[in-house]
């Protein structure tokens, strides 16, 4: 029985998959053109056509997919996207973990405080051993080579109450011919763009030549980040999951986003901007 019910799912797949190129062809699209307009690389665009929906993705992905090429080709997206050819997708089922006693948790707890104590000291204490002799040590002062030093003075023990000169009054004096050295200011980050998924969506990023930088499943907890000047489109499938920042602002997906699948382009001067 359940053979059978993936044979006619298979059928119903290839069933309009061949609808789709037929009307494809009437409408005098090439596959290559049809996926140019689609925004969808090549591979995918035949899979559809073929009726190899398994190799597109999740369903969700297939039945966003299915519906742009029919509005492509003037087909009515509700006959194709039937509920017995694409059904809706099984809940996650939630498996519960044994429970784990207080008294466990508080011993792991203790055990991972004593080895950062122990990796801390084993870290600082060499540390401190190989730089407290420069502390004790009075540093050599530089002078410039147009003003004489005031002579030095034989040390004397002042009188009660008095207050002592510095101890870099009787350093030894060296004199420096290199120019003071001014810190360099930190170089700006290169700006980026950065896509965090909250849930299961899927990516497409395409370069400014036109090659595809990025593109598949991404699960939830993932994250991606591209430099800005390289990303010319995006298509991002379950936009509602997926949070976008460009450098330290967040990316408002709503004026890209129809039927949750957000389409935009990143122009040269790194704005943000809706898709052709």
């Amino acid at each position: 029985m359940m053979q059978d019910s993936k044979a006619n799912i298979l059928s119903d797949a290839q069933e309009c998959g061949r609808r789709l190129q037929e009307a494809r062809t009437s409408a005098g699209f090439s596959l290559e053109e049809a996926a140019r307009r689609l925004h969808m690389p090549v591979h995918v665009v035949r899979a559809l056509e073929e009726g190899r929906w398994e190799v597109v993705g999740a369903q969700v992905f297939v039945r966003g997919q299915i519906r742009s090429y029919a509005r492509l080709v003037g087909l009515d997206p509700g006959e194709l996207l039937k509920e017995e050819l694409l059904p809706p997708s099984a809940p996650v089922e939630l498996v519960s973990h044994a429970h784990t006693p207080r008294l466990q948790r508080v011993m792991e707890g203790m055990g991972r405080r004593v080895v950062y104590v122990v990796i801390t000291a084993a870290i600082a204490v060499p540390a401190w051993l190989a730089t407290r002799s420069h502390f004790s040590q009075v540093p050599p002062v530089a002078a410039s080579l147009d003003v004489v030093p005031p002579a030095a003075t034989d040390a004397v023990v002042p009188p009660a109450g008095e207050t002592r000169a510095p101890a870099h009054a009787n350093a030894p004096y060296v004199a420096s011919l290199a120019p003071r050295v001014k810190p360099q200011a930190e170089a700006p980050r290169a700006a980026a763009l950065q896509f965090d998924f909250e849930g299961e969506s899927w990516l497409q990023v395409v370069g400014r030549d036109g090659q595809v930088l990025e593109q598949g499943l991404m699960r939830a907890g993932e994250a991606r980040s591209f430099p800005l000047a390289e990303v010319a489109r995006v298509v991002l499938g379950n936009a509602a999951a997926v949070r976008v920042q460009q450098g330290d602002s967040i990316v408002d997906l709503t004026p890209f986003r129809r039927a949750n699948v957000a389409r935009f382009a990143v122009s040269s001067d790194g704005s943000v901007t809706a898709a052709e």
